[in-house]
């Protein structure tokens, strides 16, 4: 075999050599960053999830304190447990969130009832205290079962 060839394999060689070597250092950097950014994407998640059951935990005590209206509580509640632990809301005690928020959903909030008429919003929180009062106790009971409830994640 010819002189030149020999070096014009070897040149190829180290050529092909360099360029895997730019490929996997490339590929290395992207998976590398790919695994901080999953990474805090999870820390992110985990950080919301102790934030939702610090919620959980504080408008259970406003209701055991009486410090808050037991529809809020109720939809409040029922919001946060589709997002912490939704089979929960199938089991009693805690199924009076799901019971309470079904009779309100109708309901308008925020915006749409200050828009409604002032004696259909009358007529509206005359319905809304009586599923109140009917579940009151059990609201009650479910919001201290709730307080006390151990989260999958090991939080209290």
């Amino acid at each position: 075999m010819p002189q030149w060839l020999q070096w014009s394999l070897i040149i190829a060689g180290l050529a092909a050599i360099i360029l895997l070597v730019v490929f996997i250092r490339r590929q290395v950097g992207l998976l590398s960053e790919n695994r901080k950014r999953q990474a805090k994407a999870e820390e992110f998640q985990a950080n919301r999830r102790k934030d939702m059951i610090r919620s959980v935990h504080v408008i259970a005590m406003a209701v055991e304190e009486d410090q808050i209206e037991y529809s809020e509580a109720c939809l409040r509640l029922k919001g946060l447990l589709d997002h912490l632990a939704p089979e929960l809301l199938e089991q009693s005690p805690f199924r009076v969130f799901q019971e309470v928020h079904d009779q309100l959903q109708h309901m308008p909030t925020h915006r749409a009832r200050q828009a409604t008429e002032t004696k259909f919003v009358e007529k509206m929180d005359k319905e809304r205290f009586e599923v109140e009062q009917k579940h009151a106790d059990a609201i009650r009971r479910a919001a201290t079962a709730i307080r006390h409830h151990a989260f999958p994640d090991g939080t209290h």
